[in-house]
């Protein structure tokens, strides 16, 4: 997610590579904390694989300032993250609010639409924190006050998800 994070936002406009970071951070760090450790590597794997482009700058300081640039190779690679993302990241809420962050960057309705689709049939899935003999526990069959709870916050941010990713592919499907 972080190299989809990084081309998503270079996708917008060249950024430093601390702008890029406190950007990453905003969208996924109080959930997924970036660190430079995760970050300067990632960036100088893009670099290598010819998705980025890096030069330096004159920094305000001695130390000069590294701007970073998707190339045509890096937002075809871009596009092909959006158009098929992995199921972790259909799964996973924050991975998928990270390909929700930059699906616009898609530039087919119907291929947005799809991967809205696949989002909607993962979430129409029952499933649960918590089992019982195989089967998913409700809320109101939960045996605690906080499992009740997680449980019952969990139902309703999925129908508003749900109503939203429906109302979403609805509105995609409109000629345009």
């Amino acid at each position: 997610m972080l190299e989809l994070s990084i081309l998503g936002f270079l996708a917008e406009e060249p950024l430093h590579g601390y702008e890029l970071k406190e950007r990453i951070k905003a969208l996924t760090g109080h959930v997924r904390p970036v660190s430079d450790g995760a970050l300067y590597p990632a960036i100088t794997r893009l670099v290598r694989a010819g998705l980025l482009d890096e030069r330096a700058e004159p920094g305000t300081s001695a130390a000069p300032r590294r701007t970073l640039s998707l190339t045509e190779k890096g937002r075809e690679d871009l596009l092909e993250r959006l158009r098929h993302p992995k199921q972790a990241e259909i799964s996973d809420q924050v991975r998928f609010n990270t390909v929700l962050a930059f699906l616009r960057h898609l530039p087919d309705r119907h291929e947005q639409a799809a991967v809205l689709r696949r989002r909607l049939e993962f979430l129409e899935t029952p499933t649960s924190f918590f089992y019982d003999g195989g089967e998913p526990v409700s809320a109101e069959d939960a045996d605690d006050l906080f499992r009740q709870g997680m449980l019952r916050v969990a139902r309703a941010t999925g129908r508003a998800e749900r109503a939203w990713l429906a109302e979403a592919v609805e509105q995609l499907d409109q000629p345009s």
